[in-house]
């Protein structure tokens, strides 16, 4: 059938509105054609992934849209940034990476985005509305927004995510839809105790074993006994969005397009039904450590960046203690919530126990770690299946409480208690 264009999208590609809305149109329509788009549709918002500088191509692609007088045509946010402009010295990056990703940060900067360099910007108040189009690139900011918050966006690869914003327009294709948003596959929760979907590490498990499980499917999860919080679905979106492709998923009863199992397959039945055991979920929380030894060089927090909440919960876990000195403690956050923790006075606690804050970044984003450091520690399922392969460090998965009783003790400590019943 081919691609239907607006008069105004065929004035874009025809460079009568400059350089840059011709380059950009022309990649958007490409890829319409591409993934099977009759056409395309307006969008509301974008969030930007392509701040991060991987090397000289995504910083030559940003530095020729700038110079072409790039502007965003919708309100636009950006992604973390390939550097902690302000602190990257103190670890062990390197001056021509920092100088390169810096670069990077300008030229998007430029573009008339807003720069809250953050992979939650949810968190940062860029939350579109049920039902609202948008653009949004980042594995997990694209799982929050179709499953917590009901928005609509596929998912937005790096350099196609700022073509759309400067245009405006994006492929009218996939979770854009009403169809493709309907669950096919059910996980039922068989006999999980209460005590274990209290525990803030069953979230980012969870999210683990949707992923491997969902496949191409949209999953919908049923069978809790609580209500998760807005960080625990944090944590199950970025879990499924790291071991598999989900960027939508419901719950029965929790998510906005899910009050019923009915309404979230959309009137249908789903294809596939999975019981999900607490075998399942040990054998996931076990996968996501790859050593078994007491020894620890490390604990990093905020992967996706650590939120207010967050922060409140931390304060009083490190309050009067201290982190060993063999230790290190990392917690990564955006600018905007470091602020707000600041100003709550969240952040005193945290300085007093040895912890660092980086912003604007993300240790899987940025060759911040010195070679000394070995074993790492996080309560962020989606920063544990990454580094052993990103990073070529050994992981250790526990909760919160696990990673601050680890840090003081100068050792790997965690409690599985209710896990192993």
């Amino acid at each position: 059938m081919g691609l239907d264009l607006s008069s105004r999208d065929r004035e874009m590609l025809d460079g009568r509105h400059g350089p840059a809305a011709a380059m950009a149109m022309s990649i958007v329509a490409r890829m319409a054609e591409v993934c099977g788009a009759d056409r395309l549709l307006d969008i509301t918002a974008a969030h930007i992934d392509s701040t991060i500088y991987v090397g000289d191509a995504t910083l030559e692609f940003a530095e020729r849209l700038a110079g072409l007088g790039a502007k965003v045509a919708v309100p636009s946010t950006l992604n973390v940034s390939g550097v902690d402009e302000h602190g990257w010295q103190e670890w062990a990056v390197p001056a021509d990476w920092a100088r390169k990703a810096h670069r990077q940060m300008v030229a998007y900067q430029s573009m008339g985005t807003t720069p809250i360099w953050t992979c939650a910007p949810y968190q940062a108040g860029a939350r579109p509305a049920l039902g609202q189009q948008v653009a949004w690139g980042e594995s997990n900011a694209i799982a929050f927004a179709n499953s917590v918050l009901g928005a609509r966006t596929e998912r937005y690869p790096d350099l196609l995510d700022i073509c759309c914003a400067i245009t405006g327009r994006a492929p009218a294709v996939g979770l854009h839809l009403d169809a493709p948003r309907a669950a096919t596959l059910l996980l039922r929760l068989v006999d999980v105790p209460r005590r274990v979907q209290e525990d803030d590490a069953f979230y980012p498990v969870l999210g683990c074993l949707m992923g491997h499980l969902a496949e191409d499917e949209v999953p919908v999860i049923d069978g809790l006994s609580v209500v998760p919080s807005e960080d625990q679905l944090k944590a199950v979106c970025a879990a499924g969005a790291t071991t598999g492709r989900v960027a939508l998923f419901h719950i029965a009863g929790v998510t906005p397009e899910a009050p019923t199992l009915q309404a979230a397959c959309r009137g249908g039945r789903p294809r596939r039904e999975v019981a999900v055991t607490m075998a399942d979920l040990r054998e996931w929380r076990a996968r996501l450590s790859t050593t078994s030894s007491a020894s620890l060089d490390l604990v990093v927090l905020g992967s996706p960046h650590f939120s207010l909440d967050e922060f409140r919960r931390l304060a009083p876990l490190v309050a009067g203690r201290r982190r060993h000195p063999d230790v290190r403690f990392l917690v990564t956050t955006s600018r905007l919530v470091r602020d707000l923790a600041e100003g709550a006075g969240l952040l005193r606690p945290l300085a007093e126990f040895g912890a660092t804050l980086t912003v604007d970044t993300c240790i899987l984003a940025t060759p911040m770690l010195p070679p000394d450091i070995r074993t790492l520690m996080t309560n962020s399922a989606k920063f544990a299946y990454y580094t052993p392969g990103l990073l070529g460090r050994e992981v250790v998965f526990g909760s919160l409480d696990d990673c601050v009783d680890s840090a003081v003790a100068g050792r790997v400590v965690t409690d599985l208690s209710g896990w192993d019943d």
